[in-house]
């Protein structure tokens, strides 16, 4: 039997083929598990309905529209969830977002408004889906939650800027939330991927450079791949992950142990 077979994931933050979450997605449904997929609306819908369409049929995907910044859009999918399969077993939060002009420009040049939307999209937003999810895994026995991050959490990189200190405390609020949940057996995870060419890393300028400096310094002289931050959140996600919690796992070919 699968590692996830007869398992409910709420998967939030696929854009098109290339997001880590659609990855994951892949990889949870290759596992046995039936899978929700949210959507940042009416653009995005139609590449999630195209890519729901490939998951096997055991996935029983379900696609909602969800405004992470709305309370009541994420009420919304969560009453479908408890509606089509009476509960949620693991949550995927991949939602990340930084106004394009706050990451070109010093960080001190930050915006308010742009500070805000980025703590709210791509840190808060991990907060109100969990606090949603709690009562549902609870009720199952305990959960997983896994989100997704980036070494600029602890380091400052160039046109990283704003989203560097939302990825700060998103890792962060993984820790408090994990030592919230442990004790309702609901673990909360990160892995901090390498970077990767997404939907998201193509507001960062100068990207492309970002990635030769890891096939020249990683380790591995290499970059990774979506599959292989997959298969690491599968490990947390599932069984053979139920005694780690509170953990940043990086994926990122070894980059982060070097030094010049």
């Amino acid at each position: 039997m699968a590692s996830m077979t007869g398992k409910v994931g709420l998967i939030v933050g696929v854009a098109n083929k290339r997001s880590i979450s659609w990855a994951i997605a892949q990889a949870a449904a290759a596992e046995g598990a039936q899978l929700v997929l949210t959507h940042q609306g009416e653009r995005l819908e139609e590449n999630v309905r195209e890519l729901a369409a490939t998951l096997p049929e055991s996935a029983n995907p379900l696609l909602m529209p969800c405004d992470v910044t709305s309370d009541a859009e994420i009420d919304a999918v969560y009453n479908a969830i408890e509606t089509k399969y009476g509960g949620v077993d693991f949550l995927v939060h991949g939602a990340a977002f930084a106004d394009r002009e706050d990451l070109a420009k010093p960080f001190y040049e930050t915006s308010r408004e742009g500070f805000k939307k980025a703590l709210d999209i791509s840190a808060f937003s991990l907060v109100a889906l969990t606090r949603r999810a709690v009562p549902m895994m609870e009720a199952r026995g305990g959960g997983s939650i896994l989100t997704l991050s980036y070494l600029g959490a602890e380091r400052a990189f160039t046109n990283y800027n704003v989203m560097g200190v939302a990825k700060a405390a998103l890792e962060s609020s993984v820790r408090y939330l994990a030592a919230d949940l442990g004790p309702k057996n609901i673990r909360v995870n990160a892995i901090s991927a390498g970077p990767i060419k997404t939907l998201a890393a193509s507001g960062i300028s100068g990207f492309s450079s970002i990635l030769q400096t890891y096939r020249d310094r990683a380790p591995l002289r290499r970059t990774v791949e979506t599959s292989e931050v997959a298969d690491a959140a599968i490990f947390l996600l599932g069984p053979a992950g139920r005694g780690v919690t509170a953990e940043v796992l990086m994926v990122d070919g070894g980059f982060h142990a070097v030094g010049v």
